[in-house]
């Protein structure tokens, strides 16, 4: 009864830690994860929040890029930065935002600043409004105008190539008639005029082919006028000078600063020809030379010469460099966002919501996961207490599932091995019981008269006792193998030899059964192991086949290396052993279990079956001391066959 009590309350006093402690820590670690993730969920609506906020009041790269544009359109058509202030503070009106332009040296330029004392600028500028030197992220480039796609230079930019009022009307006068005439015949065409004042003829399609049909050619519109050629002329000049400095030769650029054949040099005048007049005009004409072909190079050299021959013809033209900065009255880049309390009190109640639920989900959790926990702990000491085996319900194939099917099979292996011991215990004392109670037996007639202690009595005694030795022999090497503590001296062993002594020591007993009894001749492998406990391990299996094979059947001990075929030598690493039968066989619902202790195929315990039912295991734990293995196959009615491979190095001690 004071177990029983003390069980109970060992279950009781376990249980409560147990859940304290697994629950307590599940609830805070899950409060703990709730509370970070409320405050990151938190921080991330703050500033998804001031993203969109900021979006809204116009920090976005459409904003930025107006803004940007309208300056730089300024920059192109001024030669200095006088009056911007106007452009400035319109375009501060429009987008709601603070805008300062300075020189590169800071020198502030214009500033939409209402505050009597404006905000330090910001370190960093939002972009260099520059004409000649265009930002592409946020400049929307336009095809129309001088230069290139690839040229960064604004096409606003025209200084001299802006056309004079007469030519730009002349200009225009033409450009109507060509339109008119397109839309006479079909098709749709608009005048469009280029930041120099120069019109164009515009066709409504994507088809501008279709005019080369018609009378409506606006040839007359692609030749450059008076001050274009100027322009044109002193710019080719200024390409040309680049293009000597790099050792190369001149270009002929086009109105739309295209590139041609190289400027030819000019030919000395023909001298006077002294023959007669018909003479020279029979005369053949000189050969054209023809232009010589330009390569990639050339063209990458006079791209650049003519882009750094633009900039510096039209520097005088546009305004110098400023800083742009683009931000808030308050002097940050980008609009500021406050909370107010309304929108504090939500997200704190948001919070305070999520922690709540987060909260009652691991509690619910944690339920779960301690139930199936207690009742492992009951199992667990049930089984402390002797108690039957109970398995445990398995509710899924989770941590805890996987754990009570764990628990389940040791549950079950326990009772196994259990019955096993019983077992054990019941053949032991069976296997003592028989040679003593024989002992006793004639002891107990001699004392009566009954028997006379002639040489056959004392022989009959000497046999039990022997037997009665042999079990106590296995039963103590089985336990100083279970111990760890079997004791091995090995030493070089020939195989072909210690075969040879085994089956001389069981040459009677065959016979005497009428069973043949041969050692296979062939290779003598050489294997370091102890010769005494291997005799007694190949003794065994050779006993134990004699025993099972009639009268007229064959017993074989046979050795070679691991390669699988006898005669292969003792190189391979391990020595094959084995002793082949032609007995009864053994089922192979039995053949499992041959190894186990006190198994025996023959459950009628026959003394002419014989054997204690431990000699196969022995010769499986002294194979296992040597760091080998034992193995049997076997066909009922045909025979058996017992495999012992053993490592020729020097086993573990």
């Amino acid at each position: 009864m004071r177990r029983d009590r003390g069980g109970e309350g060992g279950r009781a006093r376990s249980r409560v830690p147990l859940r304290r402690s697994l629950l307590g820590r599940l609830l805070g670690v899950s409060a703990l994860v709730a509370a970070c993730s409320v405050a990151a969920t938190a921080w991330l609506a703050v500033q998804t929040t001031s993203g969109a906020i900021k979006q809204e009041q116009g920090q976005n790269l459409t904003a930025d890029a107006r803004i940007y544009d309208t300056l730089l359109g300024y920059a192109a058509r001024h030669s200095a930065w006088d009056g911007v202030d106007a452009t400035v503070r319109e375009l501060a009106e429009q987008s709601g935002r603070r805008i300062a332009l300075t020189t590169q040296n800071r020198q502030l330029l214009a500033d939409s600043a209402t505050a009597a004392t404006p905000p330090a600028l910001p370190p960093e500028a939002s972009a260099v409004v520059d004409p000649l030197s265009v930002d592409t992220v946020l400049a929307a480039r336009s095809t129309e105008g001088q230069g290139t796609a690839a040229d960064r230079i604004d096409p606003r930019a025209v200084g001299p190539f802006l056309l004079p009022a007469a030519e730009r009307a002349a200009l225009r006068r033409t450009a109507d008639r060509n339109a008119e005439c397109l839309n006479r015949v079909g098709i749709a065409a608009d005048v469009v005029v280029g930041p120099s004042g120069r019109p164009r003829v515009q066709m409504v399609g994507n088809d501008p082919e279709r005019a080369l049909g018609t009378r409506c050619d606006p040839a007359d519109l692609d030749a450059p006028t008076r001050t274009e050629k100027k322009a044109l002329t002193a710019l080719n000049e200024l390409a040309d000078a680049c293009l000597k400095r790099q050792d190369r030769a001149g270009v002929r650029l086009n109105r739309d600063l295209s590139w041609g054949d190289e400027v030819a040099v000019p030919a000395p005048a023909p001298l006077p020809d002294p023959r007669p007049s018909d003479a020279r005009q029979a005369a053949p004409a000189p050969e054209a030379v023809p232009p010589r072909e330009l390569t990639g190079e050339d063209d990458r050299a006079i791209a650049s010469c003519v882009g750094t021959a633009r900039s510096e013809q039209l520097s005088s033209y546009v305004a110098s460099p400023a800083l742009l900065f683009i931000g808030d009255e308050g002097g940050a880049t980008v609009p500021g966002f406050d909370l107010s309390p309304a929108n504090t009190a939500k997200i704190a109640g948001a919070a305070a919501l999520v922690l709540a639920l987060t909260v009652g989900a691991s509690v619910l959790a944690g339920a779960r996961l301690v139930r199936p926990l207690h009742a492992l702990t009951g199992a667990a000491q049930r089984m402390r207490d002797g108690e039957e085996h109970a398995s445990v319900p398995v509710s899924g194939d989770d941590e805890i599932g996987r754990l009570a099917a764990a628990f389940n099979d040791m549950s079950a292996h326990r009772a196994r091995l259990e019955e096993q011991r019983k077992a054990m215990v019941s053949d032991v004392a069976h296997e003592l019981r028989t040679p003593l109670s024989n002992i006793r037996g004639w002891l107990e007639a001699a004392q009566d008269g009954l028997a006379d202690p002639d040489p056959a009595f004392v022989s009959s005694l000497l046999e039990e006792a022997v037997q009665l030795q042999h079990i106590i022999d296995d039963l103590q090497d089985l336990a100083a193998a279970d111990a760890g503590v079997l004791r091995l001296h090995p030493e070089p062993v020939r195989i072909g030899e210690l075969l040879s002594q085994v089956a001389a020591a069981h040459q009677a007993r065959a016979e005497t059964a009428g069973v043949t009894l041969t050692v296979v001749a062939g290779a003598d492998p050489v294997l370091h192991a102890d010769p005494v406990r291997l005799r007694q391990a190949v003794g065994n299996l050779v006993s134990n086949a004699v025993r099972h094979t009639p009268a007229g059947g064959r017993v074989t001990l046979s050795a070679y290396g691991g390669g699988g075929e006898p005669d292969a030598g003792s190189g391979s690493g391990e020595v094959v052993i084995e002793v082949a039968d032609t007995g009864t066989g053994i089922p192979a619902g039995d053949l499992p279990y041959v190894f186990d202790r006190f198994w025996r195929a023959e459950k009628s315990r026959s003394r002419r079956t014989g054997g204690s039912g431990l000699g196969l295991a022995i010769v499986r734990k002294l194979a296992e001391a040597h760091g080998g293995t034992a193995s049997a196959t076997s066909t009922e009615g045909e025979g058996s066959v017992f495999t012992l491979r053993l490592p020729t190095a020097d086993p573990a001690p």
